[in-house]
C-alpha cells in the first residue's frame, strides 16, 4: 500500500487492468502489473500508440465498449438516486428495506465491479 496524502492508505493498481495489487515486500521494484499477460498488453499498447503517433494521455476506446460503460453508470446513478430518496423519507425503515436498498445498489454495481479493459483482437 502507497500512503497518499491523507490519511487513507492508496491501493496500488495493475497499470493495464487497475486491479488491485497484492502488498508488494518491502524491498526491490515496486509492482506495477497483477500478471505477465497484463504487462505484455501495456507493452503492446505502448508499441501501437507509438506507430500512430498517440500520446500516452490518449485513449482509444470501441463505441460499444464506451456506451455500455456509460449505461451501466447511468443504472448505478439511479440506484443511488433511488436509494438517497428512500433514506431520506421521513419515518423509520425496516432492515427487509434497508436490505433492499443495498441490494439494489450491489445489484447495479456489480457490472463496473466485474467490468476489465478488453484485450485488443489478436
Amino acid at each position: 500500500m502507497d500512503e497518499g496524502s491523507g490519511s487513507a492508505p492508496v491501493m496500488a493498481r495493475c497499470r493495464w487492468c487497475r486491479r488491485v495489487l497484492p502488498a508488494s515486500a518491502r524491498t526491490g521494484r515496486k509492482r506495477e502489473f497483477c500478471r505477465q499477460a497484463c504487462r505484455q498488453w501495456d507493452w503492446v499498447a505502448r508499441q501501437r500508440a507509438r506507430e500512430l503517433a498517440i500520446s500516452e494521455t490518449d485513449l482509444v476506446v470501441a463505441r460499444s465498449e464506451l456506451d455500455s460503460l456509460r449505461d451501466d453508470l447511468y443504472v448505478l446513478a439511479c440506484a443511488v438516486d433511488d436509494v438517497r430518496r428512500d433514506l431520506a423519507a421521513p419515518g423509520k425503515r425496516s432492515e427487509r428495506e434497508l436490505r433492499e436498498s443495498l441490494d439494489w445498489i450491489l445489484s447495479a454495481a456489480a457490472p463496473l465491479h466485474d467490468r476489465e479493459i478488453a484485450s485488443p483482437p489478436g
